[in-house]
């Protein structure tokens, strides 16, 4: 049984666009007196769970179901339903239980000698007692039936994915605007950091000269103390892996695939080097460039948690 879900042409199941972990997909298909109604619908999930709920005579296929949906989805929280009718004539018999017959014959002729009873005993009457007559289900052919069943569920499988991918593209679209909103912020830390050095180095001149007003400056002390500030606040380092996690981030979203997990990465990174920037900087606009991009950083990990 657990071989069935790897039938079939895979190429329907798999694509390399990005995918929302959200979705709905339906099919109903009817074949020779069968029909099979599947609905399926997903919600954000760190790994791939499903749910499945079907009538009991179908759980034998649990496990080639399984097989089947690893072709369409790889995280999210997927619920599917599956609901069955069978019109056919030959999927149920009629069974004379000749026993229980005779047993129930047996002791109305003893309760008619012991009573006196008038024998009124018709082969109608006697078919209406409890388990005489027994209507039994006849035993299923399960690989024409799973072949019904695997083809509804592929076609709500391909509607599943192609609403997870339409909404997959509007996440890409979204996620690509806020990074190239990121990369302007991180423009203008790299723009503003080598302005606080030389502001510093005026200041700590001007501060020096209103000390020592009659006593010429060591220019060399100076340089050095200038030098020391600047490797304190220097972030060229953070600034060059924000931007290569950044074009990172677009490329992996441009070229596709399940790769939520590989962008919840990037994205923790990015603010790790964010953090590091505004513990080093005391300059009021940096700052205030470290909380905005810190603010989109998290929005983009928000949305990052919706992709496959």
């Amino acid at each position: 049984m657990g071989s069935r879900g790897s039938a079939g042409n895979t190429d329907g199941g798999i694509s390399e666009m990005i995918k929302s972990m959200t979705g709905f997909g339906r099919c109903e298909m009817e074949e020779d007196g069968r029909k099979f109604m599947v609905e399926m619908k997903a919600v954000n999930h760190r790994y791939l769970d499903e749910n499945i709920k079907m009538p009991k005579k179908l759980n034998f296929f649990e496990a080639s179901i399984r097989n089947l949906m690893k072709e369409y989805a790889q995280r999210g929280k997927v619920d599917i339903f599956i609901t069955f009718e069978d019109y056919t004539e030959e999927n149920v018999t009629i069974k004379y239980n000749h026993d229980v017959a005779a047993e129930y014959l047996s002791y109305l002729k003893q309760m008619k000698e012991e009573f006196g009873l008038e024998d009124d005993i018709r082969a109608s009457t006697l078919s209406r007692y409890p388990e005489v007559f027994t209507m039994e289900e006849q035993p299923i052919d399960e690989d024409k039936l799973w072949g019904l069943l695997e083809k509804t569920l592929r076609g709500a499988a391909e509607a599943f994915v192609e609403a997870r991918q339409r909404e997959g593209e509007n996440l890409k679209n979204d996620l690509i605007g806020k990074l190239d909103g990121m990369l302007k912020v991180v423009d203008e830390i790299a723009a503003r950091s080598p302005e606080i050095v030389r502001e510093y180095q005026v200041k700590l001149q001007t501060k020096i000269k209103e000390m020592l007003s009659d006593v010429q400056i060591d220019e060399g002390r100076l340089l050095t103390e200038v030098t020391i500030f600047a490797d304190k606040v220097c972030v060229d380092e953070e600034i060059v892996r924000l931007r290569s996690h950044i074009e990172t981030t677009k490329k992996t979203l441009t070229d596709g695939g399940s790769v939520g997990r590989k962008l919840d990465f990037i994205a923790q990174e990015m603010n790790r080097e964010a953090n590091t920037i505004l513990s080093k900087v005391n300059d009021l606009d940096l700052s205030a460039y470290g909380i905005e991009l810190k603010t989109e950083i998290e929005k983009v990990r928000e949305q990052i948690q919706n992709i496959e």
